[in-house]
């Protein structure tokens, strides 16, 4: 079953899910925020998903961010919407940095690396490796 990662933005939101053995991380959209949910309804109605991972904004210091407002009512909507799916929040800081970097090293041209919807479907990614990363630390 698969993991689906949650970069969760006001106006946009990046998803990543692994592969059916959880060994992979991958891209797999950005959406508006406001379509999340019914997305999420179809996406979880035809995949298997055994659980959701969604990004949580620190700031340096370690407390929440400004963005956390929006966050906790959204994974609280989570619960209801898919009573039993379990829901981890995993450290999002540097996250959208990543991203640019990993858009640089890669080769993906100037105009490509402006476009904000990959960079948070790449910061999905790397949430989502990070807490496989974290959990197999873990193990």
């Amino acid at each position: 079953m698969r993991v689906l990662a949650i970069d969760y933005g006001r106006s946009r939101t990046g998803l990543a899910v692994t592969d059916p053995l959880q060994l992979i991380a991958g891209g797999l959209a950005t959406v508006p925020t406001a379509e999340l949910e019914s997305y999420l309804t179809d996406y979880l109605g035809r995949e298997q998903v055994e659980r959701i991972v969604v990004g949580m904004p620190r700031q340096m210091d370690g407390t929440d961010s400004e963005n956390m407002k929006r966050i906790a009512p959204f994974v609280n909507r989570l619960h209801k919407l898919f009573p039993g799916m379990p829901v981890d929040m995993c450290d999002e800081r540097f996250t959208s940095v990543l991203a640019h970097r990993a858009m640089l090293e890669s080769g993906i041209s100037r105009k490509a690396r402006q476009n904000k919807a990959l960079v948070d479907e790449i910061s999905a990614t790397i949430i989502l490796q990070g807490w496989m990363e974290r959990r197999v630390d873990n193990v």
